[in-house]
């Protein structure tokens, strides 16, 4: 199954970008959620226990970041909405995670989160 096009491109491009701070940590920790959320919504050539020790790897490292709090809640609430490793789950968490991160990272992170949200509805 195809990636949505560009998207994570253009959240490691914001990523390359950003200085060391907030702003980077929270790129990093929304290209990590991202790609989690595309691969949970795929659901091919891996098995539910490699998602959820995925999942468990990344909660583990979006602790250790600085994030803003409103950009925090919405990725933990993100991640809760993975746990139950659907397809139209992994669209709706990001769907919810769009304004937060127009308001922590600005519009372009924002417009590839939506897209990708988009992509993973429409499946």
């Amino acid at each position: 199954m195809k990636r949505p096009p560009d998207s994570a491109r253009v959240l490691l491009t914001l990523l390359a970008e950003a200085e060391r701070g907030p702003r980077r940590d929270g790129t990093f920790a929304v290209w990590l959620t991202l790609r989690v959320a595309v691969d949970v919504a795929d659901q091919s050539g891996w098995t539910e226990r490699a998602h959820r020790k995925r999942l468990q790897a990344v909660e583990g490292r979006l602790t250790s970041l600085s994030l803003s709090s409103p950009l925090r809640r919405a990725l933990a609430g993100t991640l809760a909405q993975l746990w139950s490793l659907t397809p139209e789950a992994a669209g709706l968490a990001l769907t919810h995670l769009v304004a937060p991160v127009r308001e922590s990272l600005g519009a372009d992170a924002a417009e590839a989160v939506r897209r990708v949200a988009v992509s993973l509805r429409g499946r």
